[in-house]
């Protein structure tokens, strides 16, 4: 059986979706099946991260009133034959998606996938809650600012339905010159929000540029963030790698 990851964040800005669609690339070069699924229901753009735009014709709530089937909803990716889009609806609120309906959705996913990367919109409301409702474990993403990481603290509070070991602190868009400095700040931080630290991303700002290409960072030639998302995606599958050192 599969894993489902809620990828989730206090506030917005953090780079959670890039996270999602990185990390579940590199899981797909691995060999494993893996489904990125969009959760921000109305405003989704996970497709644009992983360069699929207007590829998906169907969306999740067309699986879950049985208008289609997961196999025609899910779409491959046209470089990476183990990496599948599903996205979510962009004419409707997270309130109006029945959460239950959503959780059988699952099953199946996790019988045909090794990994589900589970996109949720920013903040606390009922999109996060729709995002945890077949969520095996949880990855925060928060950056190095007070603010977001404050947030992430509380976004922990609301993650107390998972077992302890199940969710991780990943701390995105790390200045290489201001790390050091940062040492002290990310410590607090997993020492307040009581996680294990899962992994650290260099800032990219060549991202913005390749994502307006519609080029998948793991594509491109930027060995740095690139090499965080490949560790992650082999902490997350088990295997003990080293954190890399941001210099």
């Amino acid at each position: 059986m599969g894993q489902v990851l809620a990828v989730v964040s206090g506030k917005g800005g953090t780079g959670k979706t890039s996270f999602a669609a990185n990390v579940g690339m590199a899981l797909a070069e691995m060999g494993h099946p893996t489904l990125c699924l969009d959760c921000d229901v109305g405003l989704r753009n996970l497709d644009i991260a992983l360069a699929m735009t207007d590829r998906a014709m169907m969306d999740f709530t067309d699986v879950m009133n049985g208008r289609c089937s997961l196999e025609e909803a899910a779409v491959r990716h046209p470089e990476q034959k183990n990496l599948f889009l599903l996205t979510a609806p962009s004419r409707l609120g997270a309130p109006d998606v029945d959460q239950e309906a959503f959780r059988k959705l699952f099953p199946e996913i996790k019988k045909k996938f090794d990994y589900c990367l589970v996109d949720a919109p920013a903040g606390l409301g009922s999109g996060f809650q729709l995002a945890l409702a077949g969520a095996d474990r949880a990855v925060v993403v928060t950056t190095t600012e007070a603010s977001s990481l404050r947030d992430a603290q509380r976004t922990v509070m609301e993650l107390g339905g998972l077992g302890r070991g199940q969710v991780h602190l990943v701390v995105n868009r790390c200045k290489k010159k201001l790390l050091k400095s940062l040492h002290q700040t990310i410590d607090d931080a997993i020492d307040s929000a009581g996680l294990p630290l899962l992994g650290v991303i260099p800032e990219d700002e060549t991202m913005p540029l390749y994502a307006g290409r519609g080029v998948p960072l793991l594509h491109t030639n930027n060995n740095s963030a690139a090499r965080a998302y490949r560790n992650i995606a082999r902490r997350i599958d088990g295997r003990r790698v080293a954190l890399m050192r941001i210099r």
